[in-house]
């Protein structure tokens, strides 16, 4: 067999990229959790000034800012021997309502190294690993994962993308948050619209509590957002005015009933939110940066989630329009249209 040297190189050329990014991303975690990147936002700092400031050891510390500039996530000096972040190294690390906040990815990663033992077993015996099996990072994660592009896109850029939804939250309506986690886009939707009544669902009990908690923070007043635990084919209600979806039918084992079940909750009127990762329809077309990170989340975490449901219709987060839009119509939806988009995720308007 002849080997070609300069492919060869190229390809350890990614494998070096590729085993850099995997032992950073858990130095990022680290140094999230340890609040290192908010204390070196507050200023350039040598290693020891640092380590004062941020209350770690400071040998310790040296390695793990080496490690940061060398993957280009801090600068560094040379002549004062001071490390710093820039003004967008700090928006995306050490800002945790920024648009661009990166760290809750990372705390992702954490859940699928942990999670190998359980993939190897379901890959081997074809059996679904549920979300409720995960680690709590991956809980943790997810919700600082899509908080920022939520907050940055929800209410200013989505809502108003659907026919008349925009008005008529505004002037009072009544909507439902289907698996809505820890309960983040519930509470940016129901601060943006006072006269509005909103009410979060999600299966995981624990991800209730937690949703629970935050709107007790954020002083949302309970008689008009709630959380519940209930599952995409049997929430509570009738009539809602809209129902969301965030990130989470590909998730599920029979996203169609899911679609049928939302169709009868609705308004004549009403309106079916639906956002997804972005992917366009073919294979070959999302072989490319975002494919990859969202291929392999869907390898741990979306496809094992839907094969451990009943219907394991297993849409995998790359789904697509052309799925998506079969699965609302076979739940009798009649209209169905893309009404924006991110460069992450695919925004849907459907009504019956």
């Amino acid at each position: 067999m002849a080997i070609s040297e300069d492919k060869l190189n190229a390809f350890m050329g990614e494998f070096v990229h590729d085993i850099g990014a995997v032992m950073h991303a858990a130095t990022v975690v680290v140094g999230d959790q340890l609040g290192l990147y908010k204390a070196l936002a507050k200023g350039p700092a040598t290693v020891e000034e640092l380590a004062r400031r941020a209350e770690v050891d400071s040998r310790y510390l040296r390695e793990w800012l080496c490690a940061q500039a060398a993957s280009g996530y801090v600068g560094y000096d040379a002549d004062s021997q001071q490390f710093s972040l820039s003004e967008e190294q700090s928006f995306a690390l050490a800002e945790e309502g920024s648009p661009a906040f990166i760290p809750g990815a990372f705390q992702i990663a954490v859940d699928q190294f942990k999670t190998i033992p359980k993939m190897m077993q379901a890959m081997r015996t074809g059996l679904g690993l549920g979300w409720h099996e995960h680690d709590s990072a991956l809980f943790h994660g997810t919700e600082r994962f899509f908080r920022p592009g939520y907050a940055a896109n929800l209410v200013s850029q989505w809502i108003p993308a659907l026919e008349g939804m925009s008005e008529r939250l505004t002037k009072g309506a009544s909507v439902a948050d289907v698996g809505c986690g820890h309960g983040s886009s519930t509470l940016l939707m129901a601060q943006a619209y006072p006269n509005s009544s909103f009410v979060g669902y999600d299966y995981h009990e624990p991800s209730i509590e937690q949703a629970r908690a935050r709107a007790a923070e954020a002083g949302v007043a309970q008689d008009r957002v709630r959380f519940e635990v209930a599952s995409a084919q049997d929430f509570p209600g009738k009539d809602y005015d809209m129902v969301a979806f965030f990130d989470c039918l590909h998730d599920m084992g029979d996203p169609a009933g899911a679609a049928r079940h939302v169709r009868s909750s609705l308004r004549p009127d009403g309106c079916w939110l639906l956002v997804e990762p972005f992917a366009n329809d073919r294979l070959e077309d999302n072989l490319n940066p975002v494919g990859r990170v969202f291929f392999s989340a869907s390898t741990f975490i979306c496809t094992p989630a839907s094969r451990a449901q009943k219907g394991a219709a297993c849409l995998g987060a790359q789904a697509g329009e052309a799925r998506t839009r079969e699965v609302a119509m076979q739940g009798g939806f009649s209209h169905f249209r893309r009404a924006t988009q991110t460069p992450f995720n695919l925004v849907y308007e459907a009504r019956p």
